[in-house]
């Protein structure tokens, strides 16, 4: 391969890093504190923040609009001329010039139209951020504070009550499917709550690590993952619904009690209850559209769900969400909608109503037909309905809080590791090797940059064990660099001249570096598996750094070696103190 061809290669890799870096980049650098702290925030608190300032921007525009009419359009405004072209341009109108805030107003609908408008631009904004963050290296609890959490899941208990159902599905597939439920409870909760967007994955085969930056409540957050959410069918009441409706509508703030309760029970029937009826959002949360009035009687356990998928209807080829029962399930539901044709079924998780469908015959046999959705809406049923059945008892089987001002100063010895390992090894290269110290030097900065641009790319995260990762991986970068050096001084001491002493040294050093790397490298990966926690980062750090460090102290540095030989027309080698 000519020199040519090699460096571009470089360039290409360096800039391929930088593009993994750049989220990075963008977050630590680019990114405001204020949005910052914004973007950490649950999705429920963005919402919440969005819809705050949407409602104060709107009503300071429509005050002002109000009492000027040819009040022009301010600097701060200038996103919307967009939005207002397109409106006019929708009614067959030409956009007036001078716009002013009043023929702003005059392009939406209504005032509503025009705050969701003011409101998407905030959510859009704190989204983007928080996608920045996502794709970006984060700091672990141990370098920033907060509280880790680690739940176990009893998923043999799990599958030990499906023992007496009619399945066909495997005791793998019933785990899978009970681990992927709890860990979909649990981030629906954790984020409905309000907490700061946290970090929830599966560990090993039923455990979930659930990272939450920040202070936190260690209390309010046990009671939360220990909360079981439970699906049945429940009858929906239309007469108790339209009787609360109208009562709410003239007590929009004083209806219901800290805990969810009605504060007036004579409302609706006393064997009715009033639920939330929610469907996803633009924020991607589970937005109530309205309230329902149920009865409190059960019509069908969700435990009677065999399985659930998503179809289309033979009529409408609309989405809708099939799902079968079992034997006894079957009976129940047939029996139940035979005497209800023609009144609504709420399917109720979590105490939150997902769907109110309405009943047009009697559903016998099993299998059941639900429609009324688009897509996204029926595969979130349908996760719902497939996942109803089984019942994950989960644990608390460790818990840690770090303070912030900790992990500040974990961050800032961090740091300073790096720095002073890096500087002392970068020091005696120069000293002790003179001008080939300068490509050990840049290999080894390379090297770094390579390392964090990996660990962006993936979406890791940086913690003290993977700091001690990195460190070590400066010792063994360097390590390649003196083992072809000392190669070269070899050669160089047989009488070569600079180009072929080059040459040689780098053609064997080769196997010796690369053996050394590549038994660390299985060392690593095994670690990586076999571990957790601290050790898995230690590992996934070293065996990135150990790839990084072949490629810059063979790649990079013989590059280097050659265009000073080439470019500058070098005939010697600045290598040691004793050779020339």
């Amino acid at each position: 391969m000519n020199k040519r061809t090699r460096f571009v290669i470089l360039l290409a890799v360096l800039a391929v890093c930088f593009a993994f870096l750049w989220p990075s980049i963008s977050w630590y650098y680019g990114t405001p504190k204020e949005m910052k702290a914004l973007a950490l925030g649950s999705l429920q608190s963005i919402k919440d923040y969005a819809t705050v300032k949407a409602s104060d921007d709107v009503k300071a525009f429509t005050d002002a609009a109000r009492k000027d009419p040819n009040a022009q359009l301010d600097e701060s405004y200038g996103w919307i001329k967009k939005i207002v072209a397109r409106n006019y341009k929708n009614m067959g109108a030409k956009v007036p010039s001078p716009l002013t805030k009043s023929a702003v107003l005059n392009a939406f609908s209504s005032e509503q139209e025009f705050r969701e408008a003011v409101q998407a631009r905030y959510r859009d904004a704190i989204l983007k951020a928080k996608k920045q963050y996502q794709n970006s290296v984060k700091l672990g609890l141990d370098l920033s504070g907060g509280m880790n959490i680690i739940v176990k899941a009893d998923l043999n208990a799990a599958v030990k009550n499906q023992e007496g159902a009619d399945t066909a599905e495997s005791s793998a597939t019933l785990k899978a499917n009970a681990m992927q439920q709890a860990i979909d409870s649990l981030s629906s909760r954790i984020d409905r709550f309000g907490l700061t967007s946290p970090v929830i994955r599966q560990q090993g085969e039923d455990r979930i690590y659930i990272e939450i930056p920040g202070a936190a409540e260690a209390d309010a957050i046990n009671t939360i993952i220990m909360g079981k959410g439970i699906l049945n069918f429940r009858l929906v009441d239309d007469a108790a619904t339209q009787a609360f409706n109208n009562y709410y509508l003239q007590n929009p703030g004083n209806v219901f009690a800290s805990d969810g309760t009605l504060l007036d029970a004579s409302v609706v029937p006393a064997d009715c209850e009033v639920l939330g009826l929610y469907q996803n959002d633009d924020y991607g949360l589970e937005d109530r559209i309205g309230w329902l009035a149920v009865k409190k009687e059960i019509a069908l356990d969700g435990r009677h769900i065999k399985s659930a998928e998503v179809g289309s209807s033979n009529l409408t080829n609309r989405p809708e969400v099939d799902f079968v029962l079992d034997g006894d399930g079957a009976v129940i539901f047939g029996e139940f909608t035979s005497a209800h044709v023609g009144e609504r079924l709420a399917i109720v998780n979590d105490n939150r109503i997902r769907s109110a469908a309405t009943i047009n015959d009697a559903i016998t046999g099993g299998r059941v037909a639900i429609t009324g959705f688009n897509l996204e809406e029926a595969q979130t049923l349908q996760k719902v309905l497939q996942t109803a059945w089984l019942s994950v008892p989960l644990s608390v089987e460790s818990q840690q809080v770090i303070g912030a001002s900790l992990g500040q100063k974990a961050k800032r010895m961090g740091i300073i590791a790096v720095l002073v390992g890096l500087g002392a090894i970068m020091f005696f290269m120069l000293v002790y090797y003179k001008g080939a110290g300068v490509n050990a030097c840049v290999a080894q900065i390379l090297n770094l940059y390579i390392m964090f641009s990996v660990l962006s790319a993936f979406n890791m995260t940086i913690t003290l064990s993977s700091i001690a990762g990195m460190i070590l991986t400066i010792g063994m970068a360097v390590d390649a660099n003196v083992i072809i050096f000392e190669r070269i001084k070899e050669e160089l001491s047989d009488g070569k001249g600079r180009t072929a002493a080059i040459a040689a040294g780098f053609r064997n050093a080769f196997w010796a570096i690369m053996d050394s790397n590549i038994t660390t490298f299985i060392a690593a990966m095994f670690l990586s598996q076999l571990g957790s926690g601290a050790i898995q980062g230690f590992a996934v750090s070293l065996a990135i750094g150990v790839v990084s460090s072949v490629f810059t102290a063979l790649f990079v540095s013989h590059l280097m070696f050659d265009f000073n030989t080439d470019v500058f027309r070098k005939n010697t080698v600045s290598i040691s103190w004793r050779v020339k």
